[in-house]
């Protein structure tokens, strides 16, 4: 029987392989998923729809299992954060140890120009921010015991500035970005990395029947320089790069201005 062929990933040896990835049922999550576990990972990939992590799962499972990689699935709402601590300690006994954390969860609810519903805002901070917060915390402190690993957050640009448009969802993307400047400067001293992703318009469900749509690019797109970034230890990316011209060009538009804009 052939052994297998472990891909050289530089910076990563292969006993140093092992990730959780949250939000992991489709978009960017899935993709992670994939990549990771052609790469030789043994992943634990989370979400609600647990039929769709078993078909991803499947889908992976001959390329995982000849790069020396596995993925293993649990069924996990976000929005439940009391159940991250003991879920948590069963996924890093069962994949041997952890090195990298990635949070993919994320909901955009479809809010009408004049609705003001307290509950689709509550349910978008509960995914979006408050699952983050449950999830880094025990990796953070797990990732300074051991002086090593890293966490990457898959925000947006949409938290450079208070849009008009999604004004909740602005606004947990703008509260991940500071959460995880702030953890990257807590743990910059015991050796462990914060990846900040800023994606700009990707091809998910989320983006699905939206008009005015520029610069698209694929889930894949986003997990491959997601995970390029966070290798070659980037605070911040935005994907593509090009919004970071544009998320400076925004940021300084004056406030008086920017309200009566549609952007």
């Amino acid at each position: 029987m052939t052994a297998a062929r472990v891909p050289e990933i530089a910076g990563v040896p292969p006993d140093r392989r092992r990730a959780i990835v949250v939000g992991a049922s489709s978009g960017i999550g899935a993709a992670t998923v994939r990549q990771l576990a052609r790469e030789g990972y043994a992943v634990a990939a989370l979400a609600r729809r647990e039929e769709h992590l078993t078909s991803l799962a499947a889908e992976v499972a001959d390329e995982a299992a000849a790069a020396g990689g596995r993925v293993v699935t649990r069924a996990h709402d976000v929005s439940r954060p009391d159940d991250v601590p003991a879920l948590f300690e069963e996924l890093v006994r069962e994949l041997g140890g952890l090195d990298l954390l990635v949070y993919a969860a994320g909901i955009m609810p479809s809010v009408e120009a004049d609705q003001y519903d307290t509950e689709l805002d509550r349910a978008m901070i509960e995914v979006n921010l408050v699952g983050l917060v449950a999830w880094t915390n025990p990796t953070a402190t797990l990732f300074q015991t051991q002086r090593d690993g890293t966490i990457v957050g898959i925000s947006s640009i949409a938290g450079d500035r208070g849009r008009k448009k999604a004004p909740v969802y602005g606004t947990t993307k703008a509260a991940m970005d500071h959460y995880l400047e702030s953890l990257r400067n807590r743990l910059a001293g015991r050796g462990v990395h914060v990846c900040t992703i800023k994606p700009g318009f990707v091809a998910t469900a989320m983006t699905e029947g939206l008009e005015g749509l520029f610069w698209v690019v694929t889930p894949e797109e986003v997990a491959r320089q997601s995970l390029l970034a966070a290798r070659n230890r980037v605070t911040v990316r935005y994907v593509p790069l090009r919004w970071q011209a544009v998320g400076l060009a925004i940021r300084s538009i004056p406030s008086f201005l920017f309200r009566h804009l549609n952007v």
